[in-house]
């Protein structure tokens, strides 16, 4: 039986992007540069949210 992943993205708790590039990083350097099924996972869900925060502060900021 296959299981479909939800492609949507939950709002986060209002990180900034810096805030969400911080744990990027930290995830790859605990990774060691190779990242697990899991840590894949993870990666794209922050890569989605350090993307959808970069508007929001370019906003914020105008």
């Amino acid at each position: 039986m296959l299981h479909g992943m939800s492609t949507t993205v939950e709002p986060s708790s209002e990180r900034s992007a810096a805030e969400v590039n911080e744990e990027i990083r930290a995830l790859w350097l605990r990774s060691g540069g190779t990242l697990s099924v899991e840590q894949r996972e993870e990666y794209q869900r922050l890569v989605q949210e350090w993307a959808t925060a970069l508007p929001q502060e370019a906003a914020e900021a105008a």
